[in-house]
């Protein structure tokens, strides 16, 4: 018979307390503040290419036929030029294979270069923000809208950027209906409140409120709980991935100085956290590799614009791998 373990609680009467710790917690809105810098140069360059494409590629046509769409009803595809019938969705299989294959091994170079350059909801969500600051202000100036009691003014600024939102998102679902239905059909019986197909009815209606809720309300929460690329991304991470991270060797112990009075025995972050307050889904990257980040590299020309504030050289948060950074 094994002896027993003795178990003694070393905890003292005053740690014995009771914790309450709430599971489940209401969101705390996000107020990204705007910066601009070389990576976010890339970004808008990126984002607005191939927003350009979807919004003009449903009206081109080549010859009289449309240059991309999926007319479902007549089992006819029309793709750049080429035309495709249902035998040959082996070739859409195929190229959808060879998507996936890529976007890994894409990820496990560069991480999630995908989410933070190219992603639709990414897209999509900076535009809204945008028209948000358009409307209502800088950070501070939204912070302070929000936490106002109610009056004219701040009802005029929040009605208008909604309203945009609304326009944004319906331009948005008449376009991606357009690849199914000829969009000029489309817009000319909504305009005229003739449309002849319940499904275009309803999917235009449908997509105007997705995307008016994901890329106005939800935000980062689609990112983080609905995508499931944020989850199974881990697998296809290794030390060698390059990620947007904190050089802690460098920036650490952090702490506030003047540029003309810079202490020795701190590192070389200000605790400004600037890094925080720019960052879309809210996470302090300091805090090492989280899921949660999309590597849209906002810290990254934050940090730099301060560290050249402060005579440092940049680079203290950048894109390295986990091997560099140790």
């Amino acid at each position: 018979m094994k002896p027993n373990i003795p178990i003694v609680d070393i905890s003292s009467e005053a740690d014995q307390t009771s914790v309450s710790i709430d599971l489940y917690t209401s969101r705390k809105k996000i107020y990204v503040r705007r910066i601009e810098g070389f990576f976010q140069r890339i970004r808008g360059v990126s984002l607005t290419l191939l927003m350009g494409a979807y919004f003009l590629l449903a009206w081109v046509r080549v010859d009289g036929d449309p240059l991309v769409l999926f007319d479902i009803g007549a089992r006819k595809f029309h793709l750049f030029g080429a035309v495709f019938w249902p035998q040959d969705f082996s070739l859409l299989a195929l190229g959808l294979i060879i998507s996936a294959f890529g976007l890994f091994f894409i990820s496990a170079l560069f991480g999630r270069v995908w989410c933070g350059y190219t992603c639709p909801q990414t897209a999509w969500t900076l535009v809204f923000i945008r028209l948000e600051e358009f409307f209502e202000g800088s950070r501070n100036q939204r912070m302070k809208l929000d936490e106002s009691s109610a009056n004219i003014n701040k009802w005029l600024r929040k009605g208008g950027k909604h309203l945009s939102w609304l326009v944004i998102a319906l331009a948005t679902a008449i376009t991606f209906v357009g690849y199914f239905y000829p969009i000029r059909e489309l817009l000319n019986e909504l305009s005229t409140l003739t449309l002849t197909s319940g499904w275009a009815w309803f999917w235009t209606a449908f997509f105007t409120l997705a995307t008016y809720v994901n890329a106005g309300w939800m935000r980062e929460q689609v990112c983080i709980y609905m995508c499931p690329y944020a989850r199974f991304q881990s697998t296809m991470f290794n030390e060698n991935t390059m990620i947007v991270g904190y050089d802690k060797k460098r920036g650490d112990p952090r702490g506030s100085r003047s540029r003309e009075n810079k202490e020795n025995a701190l590192g070389d972050c200000v605790d400004c956290h600037m890094c925080v307050q720019v960052c879309p889904v809210g996470i302090d990257i300091r805090d090492g590799l989280q899921y949660e980040c999309i590597g849209c590299a906002l810290c990254i020309d934050a940090c730099d614009s301060v560290m050249e504030k402060m005579n440092y050289p940049k680079g203290l948060i950048r894109y390295a791998t986990e091997k560099e950074f140790e």
